[in-house]
């Protein structure tokens, strides 16, 4: 695939889905938000970007506002630890407590897209989608995703090609859920083996047998709601 070419074309979809709006993006401080965030950006201008950090602590905040000096965008604070922690039952099940934190950064996403007849532009690549890993309802429940047809590893070459810090490049992928949460630790695969799998050169062993467990399992998050038919 040609990189170049693929930057060119989600510039110009994203002009046309997005037109007079502007685009409200996550920015987490990982790869995925700053490329999303560039490509935005360079299709829009930074007048029609609005980021917007959503810390659960100060995990991530300092490169969160790297990414939005090296790009010159509005970027906003809102920080989620209140709200989440008011669900005090959940202290004790980390997972459950991650898909809080999703969910309720979707829907500050949201509000700040009302406020500003934007369109909350998603962050997920085509690995992780396959894959089903993100949150139902969270990072999942987005208005598009405009990197979602480039492999994990094809990211960080768009960012290289983008210009984007080295040390937002080199940071391990995390979804910032809990302190030490990785992405690959939490899959319990790389993700060069994952897009490796997923493009065909892995057909065997136990990275495969990893992937195809996972797609079995996040089915449901990979299609609409099942309708029960009751009419002929």
């Amino acid at each position: 695939m040609n990189l170049e070419e693929s930057i060119v074309k989600i510039e110009r979809q994203l002009k046309e889905f997005i037109g007079d709006r502007k685009a409200v993006i996550g920015i987490s401080g990982g790869i995925d938000s700053a490329v999303v965030a560039d490509l935005c950006k360079r299709a829009l201008g930074r007048e029609k970007v609005v980021g917007i950090s959503m810390p659960y602590c100060n995990n991530n905040i300092e490169d969160a506002e790297l990414v939005a000096k090296h790009l010159s965008i509005d970027c906003r604070e809102v920080s989620i630890k209140d709200i989440v922690d008011s669900f005090d039952f959940l202290k004790s099940n980390k997972a459950g407590k991650g898909n809080i934190m999703a969910r309720i950064r979707m829907v500050v996403l949201y509000s700040f897209a009302n406020q500003f007849n934007g369109i909350v532009v998603g962050t997920g690549n085509k690995s992780e989608i396959s894959v089903g890993y993100f949150t139902k309802y969270g990072d999942g429940g987005t208005d598009v995703l405009p990197i979602g047809d480039l492999y994990k590893t094809e990211i960080y070459e768009v960012a290289q090609l983008l210009g984007l810090p080295e040390r937002i490049i080199n940071k391990k992928p995390s979804a910032d859920l809990w302190d030490g949460q990785t992405d690959e630790g939490e899959m319990g695969i790389t993700y060069r083996d994952l897009d490796a799998v997923l493009k065909g050169e892995i057909t065997n062993g136990s990275a495969y047998e990893k992937v195809q467990e996972m797609r079995r399992k996040s089915e449901h998050k990979r299609s609409m709601p099942p309708i029960f038919k009751v009419q002929n």
